[in-house]
């Protein structure tokens, strides 16, 4: 029994993110049952416009998986009669040369050498090979990737778009395992494309080289080469444009059965902290009783970081998993002991550092008494700071000269064995010419031979007595190390505590409105004598920061920003694309050079570090630091964000 439905085409990859959601791979072919999209309240010729739906319940013919997909990430195709779907095993991937024939098949399970190969790490091969193999393979298949019958097909649908292309090579008369290495290979290659800064790869390039390997074919082979070209600018250009997901629907929560609530999510639960480093942690530990954790716990005025694995869906500190969530296994804890999994752990997660905890640091009502404050703590910060960096100067400087006297030890090893080599084969002709001198009478020259060998025993003691002294150095240096060490891990805490104390304060006369000269001033920091020109401006909307055009970029990379802003005053800034997904970076010039930061995009708003991530939007925080000095986020960034790249440069 046949139902009407609809067929999509994926244009994106997509990665699940949800149990219920299905993955897709560009050029997958997926169907919607009409039902489905009237039960969701779709109104009829909305199915063509799958962007506006949202979240599509459906079937992946492609990977044979049926789940939800998002709209935005697929192109209608057309109506299909559809039966419902049958569970049966996924098609294998593309074949690889051993298996494209049954005797290499035969082959490979005879050879130890070729199993252990299949399991090894392609990323610590050598490019080179890499290549020779993909070569080799596409030169041992016993045919074309595309049959003959269709290369022909391929030319004629030049003229239309690339999605013909990719039809010709899906269709019925294309194998199903041909048509996937294709599009296997052409993803490869546009993700190559996409490092053409670096590579020097292009499309063309890259067409000319692979399509004799694929098509096998002397007619019509610049018409085979544009085909291949193609689709190669099509994956590319789907790479570089991937839309945003639609909102995802809610789904009722299921709570876990237990004999503890644990259908509480695990970013919603007050001891669970996310991405922070160790040094916050352990500021975060700090002074508290023992059971508390943010994934870690504390236990003898120590952090013990304890890793959570995860594996088939279960939980646990060591096999066997047991737990369903996260959330069950510390609710597990809060009432037994760790010594469960470890004798040493006697103590059960009883008091949890929470996110939600504010701390009041600032206990002073008026701006001014801020203010004195926030100098006491920067110079408590400066003086520590200092105190750091000359314990780091002193422990470069006792690493490198331990590493010289291990050196000079592994020098002095050697010249004692040629000595001791020396004397022995003296030692040994000696005898014979003490014998014959002895037997003339030559007391002169038994003398001459005894005193050459007594001052070489006598230098081999000196080069060991050097070698000994130099060994006692090390070892006291070596001492000295380890305790410059302990040093400087035990100020690095205070030091962190000390900028936070010190960067709460000056968030909270930030917010009070106080000017960045005033802030100069408590924070020690000279202050220009003329105004910058756009602070003099009367109305803060004639500025140019409005216009993002001007320092705005989007996706261009750090060596292109330094190019840009190579030779611009201070303070000229730009704001791009981050290579950490979803941030973006800030390319300041200060002190002639161009230096890179980091801006967060939270759920509390845009910023260069917690708990500053408080701006609406990129524009709103480029305004704030128009005026604002970037010093408070790191101490070698004493600049305004004054000047848009694009925006006039006065002198």
């Amino acid at each position: 029994m046949s139902s009407e439905g609809f067929q999509y085409r994926a244009l994106y990859d997509y990665k699940k993110e949800r149990e219920e959601d299905i993955e897709l791979r560009v050029g997958d072919m997926l169907v919607v049952s009409k039902g489905a999209l009237l039960a969701l309240g779709c109104p009829v010729g909305t199915e063509e416009r799958p962007s506006e739906i949202g979240w599509l319940p459906g079937f992946n013919e492609t990977t044979q998986e049926k789940g939800d997909f998002p709209g935005t990430y697929v192109a209608f195709v057309g109506r299909k009669r559809m039966s419902p779907p049958t569970p049966k095993p996924r098609p294998p991937r593309p074949p690889s040369a051993a298996s494209s024939r049954g005797d290499s098949e035969c082959e490979g399970e005879d050879n130890g050498n070729l199993r252990v190969s299949l399991f090894s790490d392609p990323e610590q091969l050598e490019v080179a090979s890499l290549c020779d193999g993909v070569v080799r393979f596409f030169q041992e298949l016993p045919g074309p990737v595309v049959p003959p019958a269709l290369q022909m097909e391929m030319v004629n649908a030049l003229e239309d778009c690339a999605q013909v292309l990719r039809g010709v090579t899906s269709s019925p008369a294309c194998p199903a395992q041909h048509g996937l290495t294709l599009l296997s290979l052409v993803r490869h290659l546009a993700r190559l494309c996409l490092q053409s800064a670096r590579n020097q790869l292009s499309p063309r390039s890259l067409a000319e080289g692979f399509s004799p390997l694929l098509f096998r074919t002397s007619s019509a082979p610049d018409a085979l080469v544009q085909a291949l070209e193609v689709l190669i600018t099509s994956e590319l250009n789907m790479n570089q444009a991937a839309p945003a997901l639609p909102p995802k629907p809610a789904k009722p929560l299921t709570p876990v059965p237990s004999i503890f609530n644990n259908s509480t999510a695990l970013q919603d639960s007050e001891w669970y902290w996310g991405d922070i480093s160790r040094e916050e942690v352990n500021e975060k530990l700090r002074d508290t009783m023992h059971g508390d954790y943010t994934l870690t716990l504390r236990k003898g005025g120590n952090n013990k970081l304890i890793k959570i694995f995860h594996r088939d869906g279960k939980y646990g500190f060591s096999d066997p998993l047991t737990f369903s969530s996260v959330v069950e296994l510390i609710n597990h804890y809060r009432h037994e002991s760790l010594a469960q999994y470890n004798p040493k752990l006697d103590v059960k997660l009883l008091y949890p550092v929470s996110k939600h905890q504010q701390d009041q640091v600032v206990k002073e009502d008026s701006i001014e008494a801020v203010g004195k404050k926030l100098h006491e703590y920067h110079l408590q910060y400066q003086e520590k700071n200092r105190e750091y960096d000359r314990l780091y100067e002193e422990y470069t400087r006792t690493s490198q000269e331990i590493q010289m006297k291990r050196t000079a030890i592994e020098a002095f090893n050697e010249t004692i064995k040629i000595f001791e080599e020396q004397c022995q084969t003296q030692e040994r002709f000696s005898k014979e010419y003490i014998e014959r001198f002895r037997r003339e009478g030559n007391d002169k020259e038994i003398q001459r031979i005894m005193g050459n060998y007594d001052k070489l025993k006598s230098r081999i003691s000196e080069i060991v007595d050097s070698k000994r002294h130099l060994e006692v150095e090390l070892k006291k240096q070596a001492a000295d190390y380890r305790e410059i060490d302990k040093k400087m891990n035990s100020i690095k805490p205070d030091l962190i505590q000390l900028r936070k104390t010190r960067d709460q304060y000056l968030m909270w006369l930030t917010q009070k409105g106080v000017r960045q000269r005033k802030l100069n001033e408590w924070l020690g920091l000279k202050n220009d004598t003329t105004e910058d020109e756009y602070s003099m401006l009367e109305d803060e909307d004639d500025l140019p920061h409005h216009d993002e055009c001007l320092w705005r970029l989007g996706n261009i990379n750090r060596i292109q920003a330094e190019t840009l802003l190579r030779g611009k005053r201070d303070g000229t800034f730009l704001v791009r694309d981050s290579s950490k997904p979803g941030c973006y970076a800030c390319s300041v010039v200060v002190e002639g050079e161009v230096k890179h930061c980091v801006i967060n995009k939270t759920h509390t708003g845009y910023g260069f570090a917690e708990p500053y991530n408080l701006y609406a939007s990129l524009k709103e925080l480029v305004l704030h630091y128009q005026h604002a000095s970037l010093v408070q986020h790191n101490d070698s960034l004493n600049v305004t964000l004054s000047y848009p790249v694009y925006g006039p440069q006065r002198r």
